[in-house]
């Protein structure tokens, strides 16, 4: 089969250049309450950016790396890199320096977009920065520019994600203008429709799946709302949706969670409310029914990982409601069925396992990345069959809906039994007094790992005396769901699970913690 030639229509850039032509007028970015460009605006500001980095000397397929918290400028920097034929490289701004110096120098990183905080601490010299909103940003949207969407491949690199790292070295995953392209046709037919002029917020970080979801907004004319904080904050969501109709967002399932449990909770506008699509974790059985409380038939829960962006399975608007009003516990504890342009199977590559038996999930489809940058051998080995092996453990029933159980490093071995930490969680949460609970592996002597709960209490536990109490009243919740091998054999309260910048608790730090014990 003949290669496909570079084509200006295959670039991800397009998708913005044909909404500006289709609706000029609709809004297309906003702070807050306040909009700042409706589409023609912003397609003429991307088109300016991309000429200045063109005129800089920047070629096609070189990287620019995005160091920036959440800010509207962002969304613009985005797409000039497409526009520019330039690879994306958007990295999570709350990196260490060192952390962030590795990605930098194994992106080969040519120009980096930085918010204020690390304007002036960039930690890799040679590179060219440029603040958003500074003066030499402002600068370039001045550039007098024809500049036409850059033409691609439909494999050309367009978003370089690192994986957050937890274990060893982060890599970089590639993602492509086609991969992006499926990811962004399967958002709106499996997991919610767009229609122009609603809105998408950005309270989840622009370097991880709010920024992926720009895509399908953008195709379809929705406004890019950033909120003044840059971040999540409930009270501050919950004011948006008001003045905002037809609302969506992506969160991590803590922010979900924080935006049920929050003190004004109940004046959420569910009528403006259109979609809250929740992925990056799981959503725990109690957690996903008091959301839908609040929310209604508007909650969709998606799974992806950065090598099939925001793109394996989903359980939209209508399956979720429908699991939630007939109390399927194990339908809404699940992440939905494949997408429609994807295949999932638990099993090998050969050959798929019995319904409901766990093992470890395979993906294969057109979000499927094409590879880590610079590591063969780790592209091969995620590859491995022609299948994504994604190391997440899961089962799946005779209906093609997909439960996750845990990450297979994450799985506890105990006495030659497999435990899943997922399931003692689900358990724990059930006491009004536990907010927040992981489950973790401690070596043992005798059985090789022994489980080791670790818990956020709703308010202050006590004394010594009040915490044996609350242990054994969670020990006897455990003993009357799950087998006994299962319940913790140790509890450790603390004020907080750590968390990377998506949501995700870091187990590797919790399990460093409880070692050094």
């Amino acid at each position: 089969m003949a290669p496909m030639q570079a084509s200006a229509a295959h670039n991800v850039a397009a998708l913005l250049a044909r909404t500006a032509a289709c609706w000029p007028r609709l809004n297309a970015l906003a702070r807050g309450v306040d909009v700042l460009a409706d589409y023609a605006t912003l397609a003429r500001r991307v088109q300016a950016l991309a000429g200045a980095l063109h005129a800089q000397g920047l070629a096609p397929g070189e990287r620019v790396a995005l160091v920036a918290r959440n800010e509207p400028a962002y969304v613009e920097a985005l797409f000039a890199c497409w526009w520019a034929g330039l690879v994306a490289v958007p990295v999570n701004a709350k990196l260490h320096p060192g952390e962030l110096a590795y990605v930098l120098d194994n992106a080969g990183v040519a120009l980096a977009f930085v918010d204020a905080a690390w304007a002036s601490a960039l930690p890799v010299a040679g590179i060219r920065v440029v603040e958003l909103g500074g003066q030499h940003y402002a600068g370039m949207l001045q550039h007098s520019s024809a500049l036409a969407v850059h033409p691609v491949t439909p494999d050309a690199p367009a978003w370089l994600f690192y994986t957050s790292g937890t274990t060893g070295r982060p890599k970089g995953v590639v993602i492509s203008h086609a991969n992006l392209r499926a990811m962004t046709l399967g958002y709106l037919a499996d997991v919610a429709p767009v229609e122009p002029g609603q809105v998408l917020l950005h309270p989840a970080p622009l370097s991880h799946g709010s920024g992926l979801y720009l895509l399908p907004h953008v195709a379809r004319g929705a406004c890019s709302v950033v909120p003044e904080s840059g971040g999540f904050d409930a009270a501050e969501i919950i004011e948006l949706v008001a003045c905002h109709a037809g609302a969506s967002f992506f969160a991590a399932p803590t922010m979900v969670k924080r935006l049920v449990e929050a003190p004004g909770a109940g004046a959420l506008d569910v009528d403006h409310l259109h979609c809250i699509v929740f992925g990056g974790g799981p959503l725990y059985v109690e957690d996903a029914r008091a959301a839908f409380e609040l929310c209604g038939p508007r909650l969709a829960h998606i799974y992806g990982q950065g090598e099939s962006p925001m793109t394996i399975t989903a359980m939209d608007r209508a399956l979720f409601a429908d699991a939630a009003r007939r109390g399927d516990n194990a339908r809404l504890g699940s992440v939905g069925v494949a997408q429609q342009a994807m295949q999932v199977r638990i099993g090998t590559p050969d050959a798929p396992a019995e319904a409901d038996a766990i093992g470890e999930v395979l993906v294969r489809g057109p979000t499927v990345m094409r590879g880590y940058w610079n590591n063969p051998e780790a592209s091969a080995a995620a590859l491995a069959g022609g299948w994504l092996h994604t190391g997440d453990l899961g089962a799946m029933d005779g209906d093609g809906f997909l439960t996750l159980k845990d990450r297979s490093k994450d799985l506890i071995i105990s006495g030659g039994a497999n435990i899943y930490p997922r399931e003692v969680e689900e358990v724990l949460l059930r006491h009004p007094a536990v907010a927040e609970a992981a489950v973790i592996g401690r070596r043992h002597a005798e059985w090789g790992e022994e489980v080791v709960a670790c818990i956020v209490p709703r308010s202050a536990v006590g004394d010594a005396q009040a915490q044996q109490a609350l242990e054994a009243e969670l020990d006897a919740l455990c003993l009357s769901s799950i087998a006994r091998f299962k319940r913790p054999r140790a509890y450790r309260f603390v004020p907080e699970l750590p968390k990377n910048n998506a949501g995700k608790v870091l187990k590797t730090a919790l399990r460093d913690a409880i070692a050094r014990e």
